[in-house]
């Protein structure tokens, strides 16, 4: 299966991720993170296979994050509320992330791509 890879193009750690794959060999479908996030169910389910706190999603160090105050927001909100808010705020979201469709990886480090994707 080709991997999905949520970015934004104007991210460096994204275009790290990209160039990483491309010079991989990998296929992969590029989706804009902000133009396109994925939708809640598609989030909850990419959520669920990471094995990752939900809190790893979250683009802590994002102006979006700062502007909306969801440092106070995450300390009362549900997790539904917090895929909700991830959904509908593509710059909420850390990126880049990547799915197969069974495995799920958030951010970029070399390392983690090379065991997870070669």
């Amino acid at each position: 299966m080709t991997l999905k890879i949520y970015l934004y193009p104007k991210c460096g750690t994204c275009r790290n991720a990209k160039k990483w794959l491309e010079t991989n060999g990998i296929d992969f479908e590029e989706i804009h993170i902000v133009e396109n996030p994925p939708a809640k169910a598609e989030l909850k389910s990419l959520y669920e296979k990471s094995n990752l706190e939900l809190k790893k999603f979250l683009n802590t160090s994002g102006q979006k994050y700062r502007e909306l105050g969801m440092k106070d927001k995450l300390k009362v909100a549900s997790e539904d509320e917090i895929l909700e808010l991830l959904s509908s705020e593509g710059m909420l979201l850390k990126r880049p992330i990547v799915s197969d469709g069974e495995t799920v990886t958030v951010g970029f480090k070399e390392e983690l791509f090379a065991e997870t994707w070669k």
